[in-house]
C-alpha cells in the first residue's frame, strides 16, 4: 500500500507529520494493505479564516474497484486523521470483511454442528 500526504498551507510539521501520519495509517490498515494500492491522504484547514478546526480526507485506491472517500474534522490534525481512519475502517470491513467470510458460518438454513 503506498501512501502519499497532501497537507495545505494552514498544516504545519513537514517531514516529521508525514512520516507520523504514515506509521498510524500502516499500522490502522494493516488488515487490509493487500486490498488498497493507494492512500492518498489530504490534510487541511476548515475554509474559514478564523476557525481551528482541521480536516482529514482518505481516498482509497482498491485495485479494480471505485475509490473509497471518507472525511473527518476535529480539533488537531492527528484527531482528524484518527477519525478519518476509522471511518475508512469501517466502509472497507463491510466492502471487504464480508466479501472473505460468506463461507463457513452460521446461517439459518445451516447452522453449526454442535461439538
Amino acid at each position: 500500500m503506498e501512501i502519499r500526504i497532501d497537507t495545505s498551507k494552514k498544516v504545519h510539521g513537514g517531514d516529521e507529520l508525514a512520516q507520523r501520519l504514515t506509521g498510524e495509517f500502516e499500522t490502522a490498515l494493516a488488515r487490509f494493505a493487500g486490498d488498497i494500492d493507494i492512500l492518498q491522504v489530504h490534510v487541511g484547514g476548515d475554509a474559514n479564516p478564523g476557525d481551528r478546526h482541521r480536516r482529514c480526507v482518505l481516498e482509497a485506491r482498491p485495485a479494480g474497484h471505485a475509490p473509497v472517500v471518507v472525511t473527518h474534522h476535529a480539533e488537531t490534525v492527528l484527531e482528524a486523521c484518527q477519525g478519518a481512519t476509522h471511518k475508512l475502517e469501517s466502509v472497507l470491513e463491510t466492502k471487504y470483511g464480508r466479501a472473505r467470510h460468506h463461507k463457513g458460518g452460521d446461517t439459518i438454513r445451516r447452522p453449526r454442528a454442535n461439538p
